[in-house]
């Protein structure tokens, strides 16, 4: 199993961004995912999570901003960022079990 993510950018606080997990060797609908997010001194934290069957779960901070879901006919998993805050600023990461795409750079400026 490979991921690549993509999408990260520079925007402006209040802004949006949709990034792209693209998996190769499985299928996107058999398994779970997951989005993480390291900023400088900081440990990585979990984001979002996508079940199997589609259950989703989200860090605190960003519930009602950011959302996981699955698409079936680019074989990825997508992270839409809305109302995107300065603190949203980090490295982030899809997962897969024990596989790490390569981080795409989120930078908020107030």
């Amino acid at each position: 199993v490979q991921l690549q993510a993509s999408g990260g950018g520079l925007v402006q606080a209040g802004g949006s961004l949709r990034l792209a997990c693209v998996v190769s060797g499985i299928t996107v609908s058999r398994g779970a995912y997951a989005w993480y997010r390291q900023a400088p001194g900081r440990q990585r934290e979990l984001v979002a999570g996508i079940t199997h069957g589609g259950i989703t779960n989200y860090l605190d901070s960003v519930k009602g901003r950011f959302t996981i879901s699955k698409d079936n006919a680019q074989n990825s998993v997508l992270l839409q960022m809305n109302n995107l805050k300065p603190e949203d600023t980090a490295l982030y990461f899809c997962q897969y079990r024990t596989t790490w795409g390569a981080g795409t750079q989120v930078t908020v400026s107030s």
